[in-house]
């Protein structure tokens, strides 16, 4: 073949493949999570290297502790991954003014956001820019098990009325040691919210500006259901779990679950599966109705984005990371690797794929149902990013530890909740 017409040849080429395919290119992505999602992601991101011959997805992963403190410094510095898995409450801390990561809107060429319901998209937009694209949306679900309730000769709980006769029955039954439900901490804290939230109208923090939006009785009243979950013997003590081995022990690691002497779990239904995982064949896990009081303008339902992907406001390759993002996200070779990972993915085409596929078990897909029914009818309002800010979580756990040993009353603890949580969300605003 003559010169000048391979000449003509590798010309044409060039033209046909992106620019970052031509040298060497490196874009650096950031997660954390456990084994089974570290070897999905990398089998990911050999396949999209695969597709752009020349690029290099340097993989930077994790666990979750120290994860956050690691991209604080790196953001700080100036020095942070191209695309990083983020929290969604960490908007708050790191684009307080949408200007903390790339404004993905501007790179939607790249991008299939019509995969995406509107609210979804909404919940990575801060100061009207784009921040993130969520993997997934997670809420706060009841899990039972049916055999355990059925031991103590009940059904199961559909009510809040049912749920606290549940425990006086266990306790009747079984003595202190068993109970009707588990959570840790903060699950409790939600839990109390959702009925507060129910009877007077609005969460801890109001969604639109840094301010306490519960009124000093309302915030009385979620102390007050928070104790009366522990005192009426409905949920686990604080420290009768810190005494199983830490008070954050996972529910599935805990012997009282799997024996069944623990009926229930108020959770993320994105850990539907860790939770069965423990039970055995004579155990059965099913989801319970989420209790609403009559008349309630929202179910108080605790819901958001189970994690997001955002690209660094400091990328050298925006629109490569955008791609590469959406790959992620929407590619179906992708979602087939990736499966339930980060859990049921929130883009349309790859929840198609897994469910035609069968690879949403029967539990998680009624989960994911039952709450997209309650955000399509309205019942689950977006909740204010600050809620989860690192700093007013620590203080909202401070405050409801000291409730939980005895060492405070509830007029106190409902003092500071409003007074000094309106002061700390003033800070950090």
């Amino acid at each position: 073949m003559p010169i000048r017409k391979l000449s003509f040849i590798a010309a044409a080429l060039l033209l046909t493949f992106p620019a970052w395919a031509q040298d060497s290119t490196v874009l650096r992505f950031s997660w954390w999570g456990g084994a089974g999602r570290h070897e999905a992601t990398l089998k990911a991101i050999a396949a999209f290297e695969r597709r752009n011959p020349g690029l290099k997805i340097k993989a930077e992963y994790m666990g979750f502790n120290g994860y956050l403190e690691r991209l604080t410094t790196q953001i700080a510095g100036r020095s942070e991954p191209d695309v990083m898995q983020i929290n969604w409450a960490w908007l708050g801390m790191f684009s307080k003014r949408g200007n903390g990561f790339t404004d993905l809107q501007a790179y939607r060429s790249q991008l299939a956001l019509h995969q995406f319901d509107a609210a979804d998209l909404e919940l990575g937009r801060v100061a009207g820019k784009l921040n993130a694209l969520p993997v997934s949306y997670s809420a706060r679900v009841l899990l039972w098990n049916e055999a355990a309730l059925a031991r103590a000769g009940l059904s199961v709980p559909k009510t809040w009325d049912e749920l606290f006769a549940a425990g006086r029955v266990f306790k009747a039954k079984y003595g202190d040691k068993a109970y009707p439900l588990d959570g840790e901490l903060y699950d409790m804290m939600l839990l109390a919210q959702s009925y507060v939230q129910q009877k007077h109208g609005t969460p801890y923090v109001d969604p639109t500006q840094p301010r306490v939006a519960m009124s000093p009785a309302a915030a009385l009243e979620w102390v007050q259901t928070y104790r009366r979950l522990i005192t009426e013997h409905v949920a686990v003590p604080l420290p009768l779990r810190a005494s199983l081995g830490g008070a954050e022990k996972p529910t599935e690691q805990q012997q009282d679950w799997v024996l069944g002497n623990w009926a229930g779990n108020y959770t993320w239904d994105s850990v539907i599966a860790l939770r069965a995982s423990t039970l055995n064949k004579q155990q059965k896990l099913v989801l319970g109705d989420f209790p609403t009081l009559p008349g309630a303008g929202n179910s108080g339902m605790f819901g958001r984005p189970t994690l997001m992907y955002a690209v660094g406001r400091n990328s050298k390759q925006p629109e490569l990371a955008a791609r590469f993002v959406n790959f992620l996200l929407t590619d179906p070779e992708a979602a087939e690797i990736l499966g339930r990972s980060r859990g049921v993915p929130a883009a349309a085409n790859s929840f198609e794929l897994l469910l035609k596929a069968g690879k949403l078990p029967s539990l998680e897909l009624a989960a994911h149902e039952q709450v997209k029914a309650q955000r399509q009818a309205g019942r689950v309002p977006m909740p204010s990013k600050l809620f989860e800010h690192a700093r007013f979580h620590k203080f909202m756990r401070e405050v409801f530890e000291t409730v939980a040993y005895g060492k405070t009353t509830d007029q106190e603890a409902a003092r500071r909740l409003v007074e000094e949580g309106n002061a700390l969300l003033n800070r950090i605003k």
